[in-house]
């Protein structure tokens, strides 16, 4: 099997300014998805899809090839990632490149580590899939949380029985942004993702640090301190 990891890195962040080349213990964001991805041993091809030509040297000098930069449509905060895989994909394969997967690594999952990658492809091929998304378990059950009503009552709330212990809740997981693997299929209708045969792979939270804002990157940092600036 022949696989793509394609690390999106659009420059002129608007909530956190240049945050994918933000440094984090002293490596830009994008490096540790990067060096994951390399640790893995499973993509014949390491691409980081930029429209910066500073990211893309930051993203080589790591061992990312960028052998083009994004255009300019999907530059832009409305182009989906999904929208970039298919331009990379499409790049490839006018120079005769084809893959049967494409795994998307974002930047701002810093702690997801090359053995994440290692398992869910491992999934992937055991489940015969078409695609794996990586999730993660809730810090606190829905079954806990309500709206609350412009008066700010709490009348509702008390209505719940919040006296069940934990462990005994039902788990519930959410989309924790690390890993998205995906099928390819190339046919004279164009390039299509493949997801009909979707399965999870479940990651620890402390995995799933996604980083959006200054405290996120705050409670990245202490826990890359915690394991002594090891990978988690």
């Amino acid at each position: 099997m022949s696989n793509i990891a394609i690390i999106p890195a659009r420059s002129g962040s608007k909530g956190l300014k240049d945050k994918n080349i933000k440094e984090l213990n002293g490596k830009p964001l994008l490096a540790y998805s990067i060096e994951a991805a390399k640790e893995s041993k499973l993509f014949d091809e390491i691409m980081v899809s930029t429209d910066s030509s500073k990211y893309s040297e930051i993203a080589r000098s790591f061992g990312a090839n960028v052998p083009f930069l994004r255009s300019e449509g999907n530059s832009s905060d409305k182009a989906s990632s999904w929208d970039v895989v298919l331009e990379v994909l499409s790049r490839y394969f006018e120079t005769g490149k084809k893959f049967d997967s494409v795994c998307l690594l974002q930047p701002t999952s810093p702690l997801r580590t090359a053995n994440d990658i290692v398992e869910a492809y491992k999934l992937f091929e055991a489940k015969q899939a078409d695609a794996v998304t990586s999730v993660c378990e809730v810090d606190h059950s829905p079954l806990w949380t309500m709206t609350l009503p412009p008066n700010l009552s709490l009348e509702e709330f008390k209505k719940r029985d919040s006296d069940t212990p934990r462990q005994l809740l039902e788990k519930y997981y959410r989309l924790n942004g690390a890993i998205y693997i995906r099928k390819i299929n190339y046919s004279n209708k164009g390039i299509q993702l493949i997801d009909t045969n979707e399965f999870a792979y479940i990651m620890p939270r402390e995995h799933s640090v996604d980083i959006d804002t200054e405290l996120d990157f705050v409670i990245a940092k202490a826990i890359m301190n915690k394991y002594s600036n090891k990978r988690v």
